[in-house]
């Protein structure tokens, strides 16, 4: 019983010290406007599609608002967590997100649409694990990575654990088939590894090798080669493949400088297809211009700043690299679909983070915004 009150009281110090010490306010802030930016261009672009489908033009707009409410929560107290409690929590959430996965494939518990089997139902519920995955990987990888210190110098002890990791993983998603975040987690191993101080030619090899069979793979099915040559030839496949690359184009060239105004943006009225998720930054372009696209690209730019900032100044290994793995979680996925947007890269099926519709992406965000702000307390601001 004694044990008990000492452990407590010095849980309650530890906390109360941690408490004195404010988030990154560069930090949060920019993610705080995204997020209300996004509650506003989710009702924007679903007030037609709401009111079409259900006759609730609000439909989309309330479930989106309980997926931030959500998230909010979660990253309220996430943000909240010492650097132990984030360690502690690495494995059940990496063997969380890979049981998720798993179950996909269960008869009654994986849903399949378009084609693609990405989601579980959990009673009322659709989740997508694949954007859990991402975020467990990423504290997975830190925790082991962390561990390897001079033997990351060693590809045997130190690269080819987390490739022998992530291999799986990656194999799975892409059997659904979700090509998005199977690039997605590739990209943050290879970011983890190169933070983690691998050698060039360790991951130069097995990485080229890994970025060269996605890139077959993208073109061996159909209708992703399909997709390949709508990329390339858009307005010569405007009728088909291209459709929705060259709606996105129109959306941007009538956002002009400064946009159509809140609300007044033409095509999200089912001229654009997947506007409010994969695509919303179409519309946020033609509502408010170039300048508004260059204030969502400068928010996202100040987020992966300051992340790497708190990497830079942290001395603990796990942390350090738990920040590089969140930042780009939020950062680069955010570059991805942007250059999918604007026709820079084929088609990924990636949400943007913090504005595009969707309840697991939206929670898994925020969640990994928490856990980035909790590693914020423990750098000094600059």
């Amino acid at each position: 019983m004694q044990n008990a009150v000492v452990y407590f009281r010095s849980w309650f110090a530890r906390s109360e010290e941690l408490s004195r010490r404010r988030v990154d306010p560069w930090l949060a802030a920019p993610a705080g406007v995204l997020i209300v930016l996004g509650l506003m261009m989710v009702l924007d672009a679903t007030y037609f599609l709401g009111r079409a489908q259900s006759g609730d033009p609000f439909r989309y707009f309330m479930a989106q608002l309980v997926h931030v409410v959500i998230g909010l929560a979660v990253c309220a107290a996430l943000s909240q967590f010492s650097l132990r409690g984030l360690r502690r929590i690495a494995l059940p959430l990496g063997a969380l997100a890979l049981i998720m996965l798993l179950l996909i494939w269960v008869p009654g518990l994986g849903v399949a649409r378009g084609g693609a089997r990405r989601w579980l139902r959990a009673g009322p519920l659709l989740l997508e694990p694949s954007e859990l995955v991402k975020l467990g990987l990423v504290f997975v990888l830190a925790a082991l990575l962390a561990r390897r210190d001079t033997a990351i110098e060693h590809f045997e002890r130190g690269p080819l654990p987390a490739f022998l990791l992530t291999a799986p993983l990656a194999l799975l998603t892409l059997m659904q088939p979700d090509f998005g975040a199977t690039v997605m987690i590739v990209i943050l191993m290879l970011g983890m590894l190169f933070a983690a101080g691998t050698r060039a030619l360790h991951l130069a090899l097995p990485g080229g090798a890994a970025l060269l069979l996605l890139a077959l793979e993208a073109i061996a099915q159909p209708y992703r080669l399909r997709r390949f040559v709508g990329f390339l030839n858009p307005w010569q496949t405007a009728r088909g493949a291209g459709f929705q690359l060259v709606q996105s184009f129109i959306a941007l060239g009538m956002g002009g400088a400064w946009g159509q105004g809140l609300g007044l943006g033409r095509q999200k009225m089912f001229y654009l297809p997947q506007a409010h998720t994969d695509f919303i930054f179409a519309v946020i372009t033609e509502d408010f211009g170039i300048a508004g696209a260059l204030l969502v690209i400068a928010f996202f730019l100040i987020i992966l700043v300051r992340g790497m900032r708190i990497a830079r100044g942290e001395t603990d290994p796990f942390a350090s690299l738990l920040a590089v793995g969140l930042t780009l979680l939020l950062s680069l996925q955010a570059v991805i679909n942007i250059a999918v947007v604007i026709g820079l890269t084929p088609t990924k099926g990636l949400p943007l983070p913090f504005l595009s519709y969707g309840g697991t992406s939206t929670i898994t965000a925020l969640t990994a915004l928490g856990a980035l702000l909790a590693l914020s307390r423990r750098v000094a601001p600059q």
